[in-house]
């Protein structure tokens, strides 16, 4: 008998907690509620087309953050000096999960179309 797969990326949905606990009432952490559309990754099964789509996904959004890492440190240093070198990669990593996110869907549509 062969054992269900578990879908890992669903896990990252629970990131979605920190908002929902507050925090102290920091509003910055709503931001984490974008995590709760990773919850409907539990109920897909990871295929090998699943997790090729995964690799493709991953491979352009870690491309763009690296392209994107230089031009935002340079940009938020000449503004901020040495406090623009954590927002550049704050913002670098923001750039990878809308990246990621998008290509994903992305290549989801196209094989629900297939």
């Amino acid at each position: 008998m062969k054992r269900k797969q578990i879908n890992y990326l669903g896990f990252v949905s629970l990131l979605s907690l920190l908002a929902l606990l507050g925090f102290g009432g920091n509003r910055g952490f709503f931001g984490f509620l974008g995590f709760l559309a990773y919850a409907r990754y539990f109920t897909v099964l990871p295929d090998e087309l699943f997790m090729e789509n995964l690799c493709k996904s991953c491979t352009a959004a870690a491309i763009s953050q690296l392209l994107s890492l230089l031009p935002l440190m340079f940009g938020f240093y000449m503004f901020m000096g040495d406090k623009g070198t954590g927002v550049a990669f704050a913002m670098a990593f923001v750039v990878f999960l809308i990246v990621f996110s998008v290509v994903l869907v992305y290549y989801e549509l196209k094989e629900s179309k297939a």
